[in-house]
C-alpha cells in the first residue's frame, strides 16, 4: 500500500509531504454482522481540510472527507478511482478496505481555529459517504459537527446514511448559528434495481425517511436524484414514482443527476452491467463513447421530466439558510493548524447553494437549492 502517495500539493510547488505514513496505519478487522468482510485501516491524517482544484466548477472550494472507501459499495461511484492511488483495488476493494482518519475532529477544529481560516463553506459527502456503517463505530462526525458549530462555520453534508439521524440535535444546534444544508441522495425507488446497484446502502424509503424527519425537527432537507441510470431507472413511470415518493416525504428540492462514468468506475460498472444486463452494453457504449457523460440531449431531457414532476407535486424552493453569527471561541483552542494548500479534492456535492445557479454541465438547476454529486 502506497500511503506515501498521499502527499500535500500547494500552488506552484510539487507534493512533497505525505498526508500520513505508514508508521501510523493501524488495521483492523470487527467480526460482527455489519462489519464481516471489511478492513479498516486507521490513520492519523495530517490535514484534513481539502481544496477544490481550481479548474473544478463546483460552488465551493472546501471540503472535509473523514473516510476513504464506501461499504455502500454503489457499483458507480466515481470515488473507486481514489483508492488506487493507494495501490488498493477499486472494485471490491473499494468497497471492503475503508481508511479511516481517526483524528479527523481533533485536525478540523484546529484548522478552523487558525487566524488565516476565514470561516468559508465546508461540503462533506462529496467523495465518499460520511454517514457509512463505518460511522456507526467511530463516531467521527459528531465531533466534526461540533466544531464547525463551535466556530460558526457553515456547512453541508450529503448521504445515502440514515445514521445522520443519530446527529440530529447537533445539526440543529448548528443551524441556530450558521448555514446548515443537507441532502439525501435518492436516485430511484425501484427496490430491485436498489438492490443491485447500492447493495450497501439503506433502502431508498428509509432514505426518505431521514427527509422527513430532517424536516419535521426543521431542518429542511433536499434530495439529489442522482443517479438516474440510462434504460433502468429513467422510464417515466419511475420518474414520476420517485419524485412523488421524495414530495411526501417533504423535500425542499430535487436535483437530478444522470450517471456518468468516470475511470475507474466505469470498468466496475461496465462488468456488472454485463454481469446483470447484458443487452444493454451495446447500448452503453454506444451513448457514452464520447467520454464520462451521457449526450447533453439526454440530460436535458431527464432534467427537463423531473423538474416538471417536481411542479406538479408541489416541491419548491426551500427557506434560505440563517446567518452565520458567530459564538465564541472555546476556551483553549488551538490556533496553530496552518490548513491551506491542501491535497486537492475532487469535491462533487453541495447542498445549500443558492437557487438559479446552474446544476453544472450546463444543465438548469431544480427548485431551491442545486446538490451535486457523483455518489
Amino acid at each position: 500500500m502506497r500511503w506515501e502517495n498521499l502527499a500535500v500539493e500547494t500552488a506552484g510547488r510539487p507534493a512533497d509531504a505525505a498526508l500520513f505514513g505508514a508508521d501510523a496505519v493501524t488495521t483492523r478487522t470487527f467480526d460482527t454482522p455489519e462489519f464481516r468482510g471489511i478492513t479498516f485501516h486507521e490513520v492519523r491524517a495530517r490535514s484534513i481540510v481539502n481544496r477544490v482544484p481550481g479548474a473544478s466548477r463546483m460552488p465551493f472550494e472546501w471540503t472535509v472527507n473523514p473516510y476513504r472507501g464506501c461499504s455502500h459499495a454503489c457499483v458507480y461511484c466515481f470515488a473507486r478511482k481514489t483508492h488506487s492511488y493507494l495501490d488498493l483495488d477499486t472494485g471490491l476493494g473499494f468497497d471492503s478496505q475503508i481508511v479511516v482518519k481517526v483524528n479527523a475532529p481533533d485536525l478540523l477544529r484546529r484548522h478552523l481555529a487558525s487566524p488565516r481560516w476565514r470561516g468559508e463553506h465546508i461540503a462533506m459527502g462529496t467523495n465518499v459517504d460520511c454517514y457509512q456503517r463505518a460511522e456507526g463505530r467511530y463516531r467521527l462526525m459528531p465531533g466534526i459537527i461540533e466544531a464547525l458549530r463551535d466556530r460558526a462555520n457553515p456547512f453541508s453534508i450529503l448521504t445515502k446514511g440514515t445514521l445522520i439521524l443519530r446527529d440530529l440535535d447537533l445539526l440543529r444546534q448548528a443551524s441556530e448559528v450558521t448555514e446548515v444544508g443537507v441532502s439525501v441522495s435518492v436516485g430511484f425507488t425501484d427496490t430491485a434495481l436498489w438492490r443491485t446497484v447500492e447493495p450497501g446502502t439503506p433502502a431508498p424509503e428509509r432514505r426518505l425517511d431521514v427527509v422527513r424527519a430532517l424536516g419535521e425537527a426543521g431542518i429542511g432537507c433536499g434530495v439529489l436524484m442522482a443517479p438516474v441510470i440510462p434504460f433502468l431507472g429513467d422510464r417515466p413511470d419511475q420518474l414520476r414514482d420517485a419524485v412523488r415518493a421524495m414530495a411526501a416525504a417533504g423535500a425542499t428540492s430535487v436535483t437530478p443527476l444522470v450517471l456518468h462514468l468516470r475511470p475507474g468506475a466505469r470498468e466496475w460498472f461496465m462488468a456488472w452491467l454485463g454481469e446483470h444486463h447484458p443487452h444493454l452494453v451495446r447500448r452503453y457504449e454506444r451513448l457514452y463513447a464520447e467520454g464520462a457523460y451521457a449526450p447533453k440531449w439526454y440530460q436535458r431531457r431527464i432534467t427537463r421530466q423531473v423538474h416538471e414532476l417536481a411542479a406538479e407535486y408541489g416541491i419548491g424552493p426551500s427557506r434560505p439558510g440563517l446567518p452565520r453569527r458567530p459564538a465564541a471561541p472555546p476556551s483553549g483552542a488551538a490556533a496553530g493548524d496552518h490548513g491551506h494548500g491542501r491535497a486537492p479534492d475532487d469535491g462533487r456535492a453541495y447542498a445549500g447553494r443558492p437557487h438559479g445557479e446552474h446544476a453544472g454541465h450546463g444543465e438548469p438547476a431544480g427548485a431551491g437549492p442545486v446538490q451535486l454529486s457523483l455518489l
